[in-house]
């Protein structure tokens, strides 16, 4: 995972040295990134650094001409327009790298880094007041992780650096099993480590002489709660208006950029408002084994309408021989935080980074512009965990109720973002550059002066798709919205699309126990044909009781796994032997199980990595 790594203490050099060393070596992989390292004996500073080759933070450090500052940056900024020529009208020198220009920012600003837009995390040394600042984007969205030790604060990116200098923290904490089970993912800033924890949004941490001296935040999400809330009219005046002018900002840089194209609306507002040369912008989208699914088959039409090449990539065969090894890297690179149902998004990122190293997307537009909620808490099987971690369920299910109080935006941005969405886009950083305009944060302060008419649905999303581009309007949507059919015609069709939708859900993990019985008594006529492939790229429920079915039981049946003590051992057993016999539908129980193994395998019982 590209990212800083380092600590600040007061032990001597020789020590310090030897750790920093040690958590940049846990991060880097010398075939897709770059690395370094920085010592500021004066601020008690060891600091490295890992980036993919040729992106924005590629090359670090970065100095203001004094000499006086120096910035440790990783991730991406998006600049308000006009802002790098008014720093070198201030007199400001700086080469054409994209980041140089952020000393200088940060030299201009005394709140500096709430000038920044993007995705991103670093670590600002100001030799002239002796200070040191760690910081983070404002919706924590470009993670750091941090331990406060007795000997040093450890920060670093990817939670296995601190790891590998800590061994003492490879000890998971039950809370935050319980909230990854209930989850999938953890909550409050937490780590699935016991005292490992997350820099919270917004922050900026001051440090002095080796000492933490104030945990500080440069923004607060009621600034922009507190905005008017605009008549719909206006409001999509507006919005319209914001978005057409930031879209520029994240289709620059001189890396080739490939669009990641749904059929949805998302990717496709980005591709009505953002105009390019025919032929420049490689799209592509993703298909399992059984057909072209909608996604595919819309994005092939969008991609034509716009002079784009479209090409596919296909999760099948090879995905699957190579399945084990997925496993155990997509934990490793996750710090354990994803499970295993997003090994597929592991195999096609590694493919999207050899059609173009940065990846666009429509990601988070929906849970920004309608209010989607992505994620809440699901009951594992009965009886399948046993105390003291069961009792720690009611708990979870708390915690996550208290999160929705406040301003829906408000859970969407700097909760569901940071703790749900970090896992898959940490999975997808650590292959190449994902970007996305949804988060930019002007985009997001107007978003919170929406009416709620124009959150409950999609006709905002569909206005702004016509008035970009009227050609892609007429394209309908893998749901069936828009599209250029007769009301009845479209109505018709949205239904069968819904139809087949719920019906892959089903037969892909959704079906409950009932119906996987009665399916079973009919399971010679192989109706999952009918509908798997036609909306996902992925189908885990077939996949595990048959091509994937050994290495299922090699893994849970383990007496090593069956040890594990927050495990119901005959559970366990008649989750597999159920599933396998086909008549039970035990697919999520066998991602979480098959999830917390690898955890503990990767990260808790191997004393290296």
């Amino acid at each position: 995972m590209p990212g800083i790594v380092g600590l600040i203490t007061t032990k001597p050099r020789q020590w310090a040295e030897a750790e920093l060393l040690r958590m940049v070596e846990t991060m880097e992989d010398r075939t897709l990134y770059v690395s370094g390292t920085c010592i500021d004996e004066r601020q008690h500073l060891y600091v490295g650094w890992v980036a993919h080759k040729g992106s924005f933070a590629a090359k670090m450090p970065l100095q203001n001409e004094s000499k006086s500052l120096t910035l440790f940056f990783s991730g991406e900024d998006y600049p308000e327009p006009g802002l790098i020529s008014r720093l070198k009208e201030k007199g400001h020198s700086f080469d054409c790298e994209r980041a140089s220009y952020l000393s200088h920012l940060a030299e201009e600003n005394a709140d500096f880094p709430r000038q920044l837009n993007g995705r991103f995390h670093g670590c600002l040394a100001d030799r002239h007041a002796g200070r040191l600042t760690i910081f983070n984007d404002r919706f924590g969205m470009h993670r750091l992780y941090y331990h406060e030790a007795k000997e040093a604060f450890y920060f670093a990116a990817a939670a296995k650096a601190i790891l590998a200098v800590c061994p003492q923290l490879r000890t998971v904490d039950p809370e935050s099993l319980a909230e990854l089970i209930l989850c999938g993912c953890t909550l409050e800033n937490r780590s699935i480590f016991r005292d490992l924890h997350v820099l919270p949004p917004a922050s900026a941490w001051i440090f002095r002489n080796g000492s933490l001296e104030k945990k500080a935040a440069y923004f607060e999400p009621q600034e922009w709660e507190d905005q008017p809330i605009l008549d719909e009219e206006r409001y999509y005046r507006q919005l319209r208006e914001v978005f057409a002018r930031i879209l520029a900002g994240y289709f620059s840089g001189t890396e080739m950029i490939g669009m990641s194209l749904t059929g949805g609306l998302d990717s496709r507002m980005i591709l009505s408002w953002h105009k390019m040369e025919p032929g420049s912008l490689p799209c592509y989208s993703f298909v399992g084994p059984y057909r072209d699914c909608q996604d595919v088959i819309m994005a092939r039409k969008v991609a034509h309408a716009i002079g784009q090449p479209h090409q596919v990539i296909q999760v099948g065969q090879e995905f699957l021989s190579k399945f084990p090894d997925y496993c155990e890297r997509l934990v490793f690179l996750t710090d354990g935080c994803l499970g295993i149902k997003h090994t597929p998004d592991l195999y096609v990122n590694e493919r999207a980074a050899l059609i173009a190293p940065v990846r666009m997307t429509g990601n988070y537009g929906g849970e920004v512009l309608r209010a989607v909620r992505a994620f809440k808490p699901v009951d594992p099987m009965p009886g399948l965990f046993v105390d003291p971690l069961s009792s720690i369920f009611q708990q979870a299910k708390q915690t996550y109720s208290r999160q929705l109080a406040g301003h829906p935006l408000s859970f969407a941005v700097f909760r569901q973002a940071p703790w749900h969405h970090y896992g898959l886009l940490c999975l997808e950083q650590s292959q190449l550059t994902l970007r996305s305009p949804y988060v930019d944060n002007e985009f997001v302060k107007m978003v919170y002066q929406a009416p709620q008419s124009a959150l409950a649905g999609d006709h905002i999303c569909l206005r702004l798709v016509a008035d970009g581009n009227p050609a892609l309007r007429k394209i309908r949507t893998d749901r069936g919205l828009g599209g250029s059919l007769a009301r009845p015609a479209a109505a018709l069709l949205r239904d069968y699309l819904e139809f087949t939708f719920k019906a892959e859900y089903a037969y892909d993990y959704g079906m409950p126990q009932w119906l996987a019985r009665a399916d079973h008594v009919v399971s010679g006529l192989h109706l999952e044909r009918l509908f798997l492939g036609r909306h996902k790229f992925y189908h885990f429920r077939t996949w595990y009781r048959k091509p994937l079915s050994d290495y299922v039981r090699e893994m849970l049946l383990d007496p090593l796994t069956l040890s594990r003590p927050y495990l119901n051992r005959k559970a366990v057993e008649t989750v597999v032997q159920g599933h396998m016999n086909g008549d039970c539908n035990y697919t999520n129980e066998i991602h979480i199980l098959l999830s917390l193994e690898l955890l503990h395998r990767v990260f808790i019982d191997r004393k290296e990595n």
